[in-house]
């Protein structure tokens, strides 16, 4: 169902409102850059910040200008399993194919909470769902004999899975099947993560290169291999940069360097990156080959 590059879009605003119109150019750019597919208010999307009204927005104006020529793969996940309810519902009504769903934060559910969380989700919703396990920042971790459970359910079709644990690719594929859908939540291991048996990733890295993320997926997909390696060896640096600093500051630089009219602008707590946060991305796009303001052809 979901494979290849699917950027975690940044949000941008300006003066801390929505920017719609540099958002629809955004997607367009993506569209033809050749992304297999858009994730709308991800974490990247700074989801956290946003306010409802805001949040299904986004949604909205990303559905709208896609028009049905990618997947749309909407952040839906909340700590609150009616929260997410809610906002599959929104994210359904405003015509998205897919919920991201991290799973609850901060209150640090059990592995039974987990399950009746997403059994919940699937009796209210009948959008599908992909799990979102990102332990580094839920403080919450969903064991492969879960995940097994979780995947049995209806409309349950695949994981972003950032737990940085490649091992993890084998024994969920075999826990779950060849075909529920893996893809990587770490730009940094999709090569490894692509050659155990995932299908994409959801990216970061992609917002900045678009292009170059999806040849690096077309290869892998296709089997070469030679091929991916280079294409990693020459994103490496930007998949590290672009952690430098908090995220998305590093990746709204680095955008506000390919297109000088892009914003910088965070919402509040998250701020803008530091000056050797911006050295590491300019070495990184430099290294990369991707051409910034004032030298473009």
């Amino acid at each position: 169902m979901f494979r290849g590059s699917i950027p975690a879009l940044v949000t941008p605003f300006r003066d801390e409102a929505f920017a719609e119109d540099c958002y629809r150019d955004f997607v367009e750019w993506q569209i033809a850059e050749g992304s297999h597919g858009l994730v709308p208010v991800g974490t990247t999307g700074e989801s956290a910040t946003l306010i409802a009204e805001d949040h299904y927005r986004v949604i909205e104006v990303c559905v709208d200008q896609v028009k049905g020529r990618v997947p749309v793969i909407a952040g839906c996940g909340s700590n609150s399993t009616q929260s997410a309810i809610q906002n599959m519902q929104a994210a359904q009504e405003r015509g998205a194919d897919a919920a991201l769903i991290v799973l609850p934060y901060y209150n640090r559910p059990n592995q039974d909470g987990l399950i009746r969380h997403f059994e919940m989700l699937v009796e209210a919703c009948d959008l599908p769902i992909v799990v979102y396990n990102v332990p580094g920042r839920t403080v919450t971790d969903i064991n492969v004999e879960t995940l097994a459970r979780i995947a049995r359910l209806p409309n349950v079709v695949g994981i972003k899975d950032a737990s940085g644990q490649l091992a993890r690719v084998s024994a969920q594929r075999l826990a779950c099947g060849v075909d529920f859908v893996q893809l990587s939540g770490n730009d940094d291991m999709t090569l490894g993560f692509m050659a155990m048996g995932g299908v994409g990733s959801i990216s970061v890295t992609a917002n900045v290169a678009p292009r170059l993320c999806a040849d690096f997926h077309e290869a892998c997909l296709n089997g070469d291999w030679d091929g991916a390696l280079r294409l990693q060896d020459r994103l490496y640096p930007l998949h590290a940069a672009l952690f430098s600093d908090a995220s998305p500051g590093p990746a709204k630089y680095a955008l506000s360097r390919v297109f000088p009219d892009f914003p910088l602008d965070v919402r509040l707590p998250m701020t803008p990156p530091s000056d050797a946060s911006r050295r590491a991305v300019d070495a990184a796009l430099d290294h990369a080959g991707i051409a910034v303001a004032g030298n473009r052809a």
